[in-house]
Formats: structure tokens, sequence, C-alpha cells
């Protein structure tokens, strides 16, 4: 169209008639020309866009293809890997499973083989104990016999010597509970320096066989009595001098204790140091040693001997009583073992409750009881008939469980006092036996058993109290007198 008007604008300027035949006919024909090749651009233009558009549908099928082919890997990949996670944690659980059943299995043998051990501890602590009653006891017995002052010195060596040793079988037998810190401290005054001495006593033997002289040093600035807990302090001091004559010969072991401060007005911390010129130790085994039967080599164990538990002792111990042991060595030279501990001020006025109650015992009102003894060794039943009836109380012995029911049957006593481990019948039944009859007679137990384990087995039985063999005669006499007075509950 307005290509027509061109056309007719043009044949204007060139003065000719448009509305000549002729003309007109060019016109027409012009304008059929310029319709046709509007058409045909229409044409084309529409071409160019559906040919476009086929471009843009082909970009966006392939975008989609590749986008299909990338999620469908993805797909595939995720697939594959949850297979194997499975795969693996079906593995793992077999694995596991298996490894549950086998520690089941190990903590059943470790089960079985604790209480196999229990067994064996309690046996072999009432084996030991025993004997150690019958020395305990004699040397009791030895003591209040007016002996000499010569006699009177080595009996009380024996007697120091043989709570030690009590002291040492418990804490052997039972070090598992020494390492868990479950041991007690007891907290009471003692004059230190003759706890001390009466270690260097119970020692100078061993040391004068090996040609060692034992030196004290001790701080006179440190009072005659202190607080603390003597037993365990005589342990660790016993260990270390013991060790240090061991490894010694013809030499010299300096045992220095000085007073380093005081705390608090009423509490001082003093320094503890044993020293020797023996064999020493060499750099690599100056932490082993104080571990369970740790020693410096096997030729040292073969050639003094000893069952490597002392400073693994000594170590626990001193844990327990908030310190810690120190070390320094030489080979050739010798050593120096040393630690602090904290003591608490003793006043002259001030009385513990166990040393009141000790000091109240009055063996007068004892005379005349009777008492059962149920025991079946010979020499047991011998030492403590003898301290009884040296205080004028009345005894009968019967040799076992049976005998004693039968005695409890026909005869009236103020107490009877039970051994545990007898042939036949324990004395634990032979008690629950006669509760059956007999509600009122107090029954202790006098046992070297282990007690941790069967003091509600007891009660339960019957058993009013207990007191564990070896004993101190003291003690012993305070627990009965409390049992004359009436002072107990029949705990059942």
């Amino acid at each position: 169209m307005v290509r027509t008007l061109l056309f007719v604008f043009f044949l204007s300027f060139l003065n000719i008639n448009p509305a000549s035949a002729s003309l007109q006919g060019l016109i027409a024909e012009a304008s059929t020309d310029l319709l046709y090749d509007e058409e045909d651009l229409t044409q084309q233009i529409k071409a160019k866009t559906d040919e476009i558009e086929d471009i843009k549908n082909l970009k966006l099928g392939k975008i989609t293809t590749i986008l299909s082919i990338a999620l469908i890997t993805i797909l595939t990949l995720l697939t594959l890997a949850l297979y194997k996670n499975n795969k693996l944690r079906a593995r793992a659980n077999k694995l596991l499973k298996q490894k549950n059943a086998e520690l089941i299995a190990e903590k059943e043998r470790a089960e079985n083989a604790s209480a196999v051990k229990a067994q064996f501890l309690s046996t072999i602590t009432h084996e030991l104990r025993t004997p150690l009653y019958a020395v305990t006891g004699l040397t009791h017995l030895l003591l209040e016999e007016n002996p000499t002052e010569n006699q009177k010195e080595h009996l009380n060596s024996l007697r120091f010597s043989g709570e030690y040793l009590l002291s040492l079988i418990n804490n052997i037998l039972d070090l598992n509970k020494l390492e868990a810190n479950k041991v007690e401290v007891e907290i009471t005054s003692f004059n230190l320096k003759k706890r001390i001495s009466d270690v260097l006593i119970a020692l100078n033997k061993a040391a004068e066989d090996r040609g060692n002289k034992l030196n004290l040093n001790f701080d006179s600035k440190i009072p005659k009595r202190v607080k603390g807990d003597p037993l365990k302090i005589s342990q660790i001091l016993i260990n270390l001098i013991g060790n240090a004559i061991k490894f010694t010969k013809n030499g010299q072991i300096n045992i220095h204790v000085l007073k380093v401060k005081d705390v608090d007005g009423n509490k001082m911390v003093l320094y503890f140091e044993v020293e020797d010129n023996g064999v020493g130790i060499s750099e690599k085994k100056k932490y082993d040693i104080f571990e369970n039967f740790n020693q410096e080599s096997l030729e040292v164990n073969r050639k003094y001997g000893g069952t490597g538990l002392g400073l693994s002792i000594v170590k626990n111990l001193l844990s327990l009583l908030d310190s810690e042991i120190k070390l320094n060595s030489t080979v050739g030279k010798g050593s120096k073992f040393f630690f602090e501990l904290e003591f608490g001020l003793y006043q002259e006025s001030e009385i513990t409750k166990k040393e009141k109650a000790l000091s109240t015992i009055n063996f007068k009102e004892m005379e005349g009881r009777r008492v059962l003894i149920v025991e079946d060794n010979k020499i047991n039943q011998l030492i403590t008939r003898k301290i009884l009836e040296k205080n004028k109380i009345i005894c009968e012995v019967a040799d076992n469980g049976e005998i004693a029911v039968e005695k409890a049957k026909k005869f009236s006593y103020d107490l009877i006092l039970m051994d545990i481990h007898m042939p036949g019948i324990s004395g634990v039944e032979a008690t629950n036996q006669i509760r059956k009859f007999d509600m009122r007679t107090p029954v202790i137990a006098l046992t070297a058993v282990t007690l941790a384990d069967h003091m509600d087995e007891f009660y339960a039985n019957g058993i009013t109290d207990v007191i564990p063999k070896p004993y101190k005669t003291e003690e012993f006499f305070l627990k009965l007198q409390k049992v004359f007075r009436g002072e107990y509950e029949v705990k059942i």
C-alpha cells in the first residue's frame, strides 16, 4: 500500500495523469504485484518466526534432556550410596552384635574371675588373720605378766609389728579398694616421734643384718602429739625405710622429719624424707616402680626379693592423705624419697571420743559375767579365754556351731562370742538356730573373715555386733562393756 502511494506520487511528479486508461492498468498491475510482495513478506516473516520458535523449542528440549540426565545420574548415585551405606550399616551391625556378644562373654568371665578372687581373698584373709590373732593375743598376755624392761621392749616391738602386718595384709588383699580411695582415714591424736621410733625398732634388726645404720632427724619444733592417721603413717614409713634397707648394704639410712609451716592456726605441714646411699634407681624406672608388682628389673627381684607392692601402697596411701610421693635418685649413689603431710595440732585439754571411751572401761562390772566362746582353733580358744578370765569373766568353750546351739539351749549366758568359719555349720547358721529359741542373748561375731560383703548377712541372721580378729584388747573390752550394759540392738 505504501509502495502504491509512492508510485502515484512519482507519476504526478512526471506530469502523468493517473486517470488515463493505460496508466490505470499499470497502476492496477503494480498494485497486484505489490500485494503479492506483501503477502510473500508476511509469509517469510511467519516462516522466520516459526523457525525461531523451533530453535527455542529445540534448545529448551536440549536443556530439559540435560537436566533429566543429570537428575537421573544424581538419583542413581544416591541410590548406590544408600545401598552401599545400608550394606556397610548391616555389616557394622553384624560386627557390633558380634563384639557385643564377645563383651558380654568377657564381662561374665571377668565377673566369675572377680567372684573367685573375692572368695580366695576371703579365705586367705581368714587363714592369715587367724595365726596373727594368736601372735597379737599372746603378746598382750606376755606384756601383762611383768616382763623385764628388755623383754618389754621386744614385746612392744612384736605387738607393733603384728599390728602393722595386719594392716599390710588388709591393704595387699584389698589393694583395689585402696586405689579407689575407699579406705577410710582415721584421725586420732598420737605421739609422732614415738610412732616413728617404733617403726625404727621394728626394722632395726633387718638393718643390722645388712650392715646399715638408721638415723632419725626429728625437728624439735614439732609438738609431742599431733592429730592424723598413725597407722597409715607407720605403713608409709615402714615401706619406704624397708625399701631403703633392702637396696642398701653397709650404708646409712637417714630419716628426716621437719616442720614446714603452720596452717590456719590449728594445723601444720611436715616434711618427711627417707634417704639412703644404696644402689639407686635408673631414670627410666623412677616412675614405673610406683606401679603394682613393679621392680627395677628381674635381676633386682631375684637378688633383693619382695612383692613389688611396697611403693605402690605408699603412693596410694599418700594419695588418700592428699599428698604425693616424690623421688630423686642416682644409680650407684642412692635414693631420696620425700613427701609433705598436713597434721592437726593437738591441744592438751583435747581428748578424742575414742580415747574418752577407752578411759571409761569398768572391768569391775564385768566380773562374774558368763561368756560362751565358740571357736574351733585351740590356740584362739586359749587366748580369748585367758584374756577374759584375767578380768574374772566366767568362760565356757564350744568347739563348733552344733555344740554352741546345744549349750545355748541348756544354759544361760550373758554373751556368746561366735567364730564364723568352723567345721560343720557356720557361725552364721549357728546364730540363726539360736535365735529360734533365744532372742535375748547378744551374739558377737569374733571373726577373721573380710567384713565388707558379709555385714548384711550377719545382721539378718541375728548377730548383734562384730569384732574383727585380730583386735586391740582395749577396744575388745570396750565393745563387751557396751553389750553387757545392753547398749545394743538385735538387727533382725
